[in-house]
This record gives C-alpha cells, structure tokens and sequence, in this order.
C-alpha cells in the first residue's frame, strides 16, 4: 500500500512539473499522428449518384408522381430491387444493401440512387444497377400506378474519393488531441505556487457598545 501511494505521489509531482503548454503541445501531436495513420490506413471511398425521375402519365398528375417518387425511395433498398441488380452491378446483394442508399426530395418527384465502394467504377456500375433494376420494376406496374419512372442521370465514375484524405483526419485528430490536453491542463494537480493566494481577512469595524444613555 505505501509503494502504490509513493507511485501516485511521485507521478503526480511529474504531472505538476510539466509546463502548461507540454501538455497541449503533446495532446496535438498525439491527435495528429493517429488522425493521419488512420486516414491512410482507411482505403478510400468513392462515391457515385444516379437519378430517376418519376412522371405522370395522362391519367395521373404531378402530386401522385412526387407521392410515388418517396415510395420508391424506399423500394429500391429492397431485395426485389437489389436481386436484379446484383447481376449488372457484378456484385452480391449483401454488398449492394451495404453500399447503396437513396433519397427523395418533397419538392421534386426524383430519386438518387448512391453507391459507394472503394473502387470508382464499381461504385458507379452499383448505382447505374439498382436505378435501372428500380426503372424495370416501376415500370412493370405503371398501368395500375399511372406513373412511370425513367433514368435522369447515370452516375459516372467518380475522379476522387469522398472520405477524408489523411491530411484532413490528422488536423481533426490533432484539434481533438489539442482539446484532450486543455482538459487535462484543467483537472491537473496545481503546484504549490499555483496555488490561489487566499486574501487576508480583515476584521470588520467594531461594533460600538451600547449607546443608551450618551445623548
């Protein structure tokens, strides 16, 4: 027990002895370090977005085509949709419920169709896929929905990467590093100099005796 005491006495004092900037100074080259080997230990991904727009046919309008656009967004993750599409893409269906998201806009009677992977053209070979596997089964149905859906853009393979390059997660890490170490200079055991000096009390005036009498 004394040993384990003397053991956090003694790094305590080296706590207390460090300057307040080492701290900072060391929490930001931390950070930095692990920021950038995580970024270039990440592979990079590669985004990729195709579009389909829902239209009217004679018997429908616009606000049952913009209806039909959110329920797409929806079916297209499903596994009608990505059965078809694993073919096209070259890819399984786990992959594709892995790497695919869609979106919708409650203005517009669109959906974008997102691939992601670590390879450019797979990435836009998955989104070209599901858009089109999602045209084929939207269209098979159109006599009853009275909308059809038709490819508004292809998604092209993608020149750069989405994620993060290893220069931009080392200044994150080195900004939460630099963080860490202000919280640490502020919970750190203050020397005995650092310490507040306690203003001296001054006693306040007497009080006087009683006056009864002395006027």
């Amino acid at each position: 027990m004394t040993d384990n005491k003397h053991h956090h006495s003694t790094r305590f004092a080296r706590l207390r002895a460090l300057p307040p900037w080492s701290l900072v100074a060391a929490g930001v080259l931390a950070g930095g370090l692990l920021g950038g080997g995580y970024g270039v230990l990440k592979p990079p991904a590669y985004t990729a977005t195709s579009y389909v727009v829902v239209v009217p046919t004679e018997k429908s309008d616009t606000a049952t085509a913009l209806g039909f656009a959110q329920a797409y967004g929806r079916v297209a993750t499903q596994l009608a949709v990505l059965d078809d599409a694993q073919v096209r893409a070259g890819v399984p269906v786990a992959t594709l419920r892995e790497s695919v998201r869609t979106a919708t806009s409650p203005d517009a009677p669109m959906v974008s169709v997102t691939a992601t992977s670590a390879h450019p053209s797979q990435a836009a070979a998955m989104a070209n896929a599901v858009a089109r596997a999602l045209t084929e089964h939207a269209n098979d149905t159109k006599a009853d929905t009275h909308v059809e859906l038709l490819q508004f853009s292809r998604a092209v393979k993608p020149t750069e990467p989405a994620s993060a390059s290893p220069t931009v997660t080392g200044l994150v890490g080195a900004s939460a590093g630099g963080l860490l170490g202000g919280l640490v200079l502020l919970v750190r055991p203050r020397r005995p100099e650092e310490e507040p000096v306690r203003a001296a009390s001054v006693p306040g005036p007497a009080i006087a005796a009683d006056s009864h009498g002395q006027l």
